[in-house]
């Protein structure tokens, strides 16, 4: 349950709901029938004009399967009369993105005394709390250990693992020596287990962590942070709901919003926290993201400047490439140049 300004709400995310769990939330829920919390992004999917995350109501024929295709789905068939979300249930939206689940989730208004007569006992979380829940878990971060670890491409690095409160891992890989004297070249990297472990041919992710790893050995040392953000930071599982999207005709940018997620969910203050810890505060960030500079410059990091991280443009990545440039504002200006060719090259055959 979630409490804020007065309303408590009993709380199911979406995923992974079934039969059987439907069932049992409507009659726990008994005789209030649930709503559908939908973010803003995702309304507007839908066809809702808001900016704002929405409520629905849910009609006892509405089914599992139904609440999913409302939730995921490019496309539902169903119209519904939108209510404002409340601040309790927009403190469950950001609940569940924190677990990298579907941003949806069902609610209903509730009185208090059904958490005593629940067993096991339903725990009662006050919306403040989800939204401090960020910056608690990056001020908890502590190093948990570190080592020297000798790559195959003959970098020689040492990986210093942080762990906070709740149990995530960032490292930091230490390229060389860094002279913390001066400006330090630092990548941050999301971990992205399809490009950087398997060699996807859909994103640049591991032809950028490789390639950062060399510009670091040739500059004589660095640090590339390697965080827990993989689909732009909303986990692996929706990351791969997003490439359903994008197989059917979407684009990177629209896939995310569809499922009702931000572009970009990512969040550097753990960046931030773990730079402070190794003493860099002032660096050459090796990135081609606007957002990345931005955010460290605001959490006072000092940027000394910025090395793009230009990689192939292959057959597969071309069009996420594109509207990382065109549409996220990535500074990529070998793929518009690309791009732009290829138009010139085509408008040229049209010639008779």
């Amino acid at each position: 349950m979630i409490s804020a300004s007065g309303e408590t709400l009993l709380c199911l995310p979406v995923e992974g709901l079934d039969k059987e769990r439907l069932a049992a939330f409507r009659a726990l829920c008994a005789p209030i029938m649930p709503r559908l919390v939908l973010t803003g992004l995702r309304a507007r999917s839908l066809g809702i004009d808001t900016d704002e995350p929405v409520a629905l109501e849910l009609t006892p024929d509405i089914d599992a399967t139904q609440i999913l295709t409302l939730s995921a789905e490019a496309k539902s068939e169903h119209s519904f009369l939108p209510e404002p979300a409340g601040p309790a249930a927009m403190a469950a939206i950001e609940l569940v993105k924190l677990a990298q689940v579907l941003p949806a989730v069902l609610v209903a208004d509730t009185a208090a005394e059904i958490t005593s007569s629940h067993n096991p006992p339903i725990v009662n979380i006050e919306a403040s709390a989800v939204a401090r829940f960020r910056f608690e878990s990056t001020q908890s971060l502590t190093i948990a250990g570190e080592a020297h670890v000798p790559l195959s491409s003959n970098v020689r690095t040492r990986f210093v693992v942080f762990r906070d409160a709740f149990g995530d891992d960032p490292v930091a890989v230490i390229v060389g020596t860094p002279d913390l004297s001066k400006p330090v070249p630092v990548r941050i990297h999301s971990a992205c287990l399809t490009g950087d472990v398997f060699g996807s041919r859909r994103c640049d992710c591991g032809d950028q962590l490789r390639l950062a790893l060399a510009r670091l050995q040739e500059a004589g040392g660095g640090v590339i942070l390697y965080l827990a953000q993989e689909g732009r930071g909303v986990g692996l599982a929706n990351k791969m709901r997003t490439y359903k999207l994008q197989d059917a005709g979407l684009d990177t940018v629209d896939a995310n919003t569809t499922l009702g997620f931000d572009d970009d969910e990512r969040d550097y203050g753990v960046a931030v926290r773990m730079l402070q810890m190794l003493g860099c505060t002032r660096v050459v960030l090796m990135t081609n993201n606007p957002a990345k500079l931005d955010g460290l410059s605001k959490a006072g990091i000092e940027i000394a400047g910025r090395m793009p991280l230009e990689t192939p443009v292959n057959a597969d990545n071309r069009r996420y490439l594109a509207a990382k440039a065109v549409r996220a504002g990535h500074q990529l200006g070998h793929v518009i140049a690309s791009l732009t060719e290829e138009k010139d090259e085509t408008a040229a055959r049209l010639v008779p």
